[in-house]
């Protein structure tokens, strides 16, 4: 399914007036501040519940305004016309998002009612992120690469958000236990057998998922002429060494977190480890290549969800500041393949014949200006 139409109310400066997308690409240009940023912050908080510039709802709020609210219309996108189960132009799905930045409370509607939780939103808008920030995948710590990670296994296996969300309220009574001064043991068992459990299920999950992303990146880079393929290498790290239980481990370094008060084991410490030659790419790749790997790292994301009969909705903001021409045109052109949604955004007026050299794609370009969406 793809976003066909978006409307927000005091979301910073975008104006309230709807507005109709292309389910296939969508160019956004205008002078830095105009608001396209702003348009793509909008759709991320419908598949993802959160801005993906800011960690906090009140710098997204309009100046002056209390409550924010983002609506989006999805029909079948691109689809294959077989798998159709509406006549084009009529809506499948209503997304709705409001906060409250007083109350500090969240609204979620789907097709008019209420959900408690954002994946359900989620689920019907995979919402896929590229900007100048993504590329902290390879140079910065493993939660970036764990958040990578989850992303494809909430939209692989239907059961993964509700195992995640028990197993961190787990971690976080264990953790409260370890930090209590005087260790209760027979507490710390419980909580470790709870903890197993779901560490191996979310564990098993993630495996899962990395098999299928490892095969999608695999068959694509073989289309890439550079170097560095044939000696880097990609591993899923558990958080820990599995070739013992868990709970042995655990056990065996008790001392050890309850002198540091947190828990050291599990799939809070998972990874995907990246190396060429036998050392960490973010150590010997440069600039230009770790753009590279995690260009290909995202569209084999799309790729897994394009064989599970999902279309992926792609976030690519500002992506000239960090992309030449060859990669921008290879990163529209497999998007493209993939019958992916895609927006861009960039300063300067886009150029359709940079990006696609030979068949284009169905796409939208629209200029925005004071939060105004104007389509050219």
């Amino acid at each position: 399914m793809a976003l066909v139409k978006l409307q927000t109310e005091h979301f910073r400066n975008l104006a309230a007036a709807p507005v109709t997308f292309s389910p296939s690409f969508n160019l956004l240009f205008g002078e830095n501040g105009s608001g396209k940023s702003s348009v793509l912050e909008a759709i991320g908080y419908l598949g993802l519940g959160r801005s993906f510039r800011v960690s906090r709802h009140q710098a997204v709020v309009s100046h002056g305004q209390q409550r924010l609210t983002v609506f989006g219309g999805l029909d079948q996108g691109l689809e294959p016309e077989k798998d159709r189960e509406q006549s084009p132009g009529q809506l499948r799905h209503r997304l709705g998002f409001a906060r409250d930045v007083s109350s500090k409370e969240t609204t979620l509607r789907v097709d008019g009612e209420a959900v408690k939780n954002l994946s359900a939103l989620a689920r019907h808008l995979p919402v896929s992120v590229i900007d100048p920030g993504v590329f902290e995948i390879v140079a910065g710590g493993p939660g970036k690469r764990r958040q990578f990670l989850d992303w494809s296994v909430f939209h692989v296996e239907p059961s993964f958000a509700g195992v995640w969300q028990q197993c961190q309220r787990v971690t976080s009574q264990r953790n409260q236990t370890l930090r209590n001064g005087r260790l209760d043991e027979a507490l710390i068992r419980v909580w470790d057998n709870q903890y197993t459990v779901l560490a191996n299920q979310l564990t098993d999950a993630r495996r899962g998922a990395f098999d299928l992303f490892q095969t999608a990146f695999q068959s694509l880079v073989k289309e890439v002429d550079a170097p560095w393929v044939e000696g880097m290498k990609m591993d899923f790290f558990a958080g820990w060494d599995t070739s013992l239980p868990l709970s042995e481990v655990l056990a065996a370094h008790r001392e050890q977190e309850l002198r540091m008060g947190h828990t050291l084991y599990g799939p809070n410490r998972a990874d995907l480890k990246l190396r060429y030659q036998g050392r960490p790419v973010a150590e010997t790749f440069s600039r230009g290549q770790q753009k590279t790997l995690v260009i290909l790292m995202k569209i084999a994301q799309g790729m897994v969800l394009s064989q599970l009969g999902k279309q992926v909705t792609f976030l690519l903001d500002d992506i000239n500041a960090e992309l030449d021409v060859g990669h921008r045109s290879m990163l529209a052109r497999k998007l493209h393949e993939l019958r992916c949604q895609v927006f861009i955004t960039s300063i300067e007026s886009p150029r359709p014949d940079e990006l696609w050299q030979n068949a284009k794609p169905d796409y939208r370009m629209f200029h925005v200006e004071h939060g105004q969406l104007t389509e050219e």
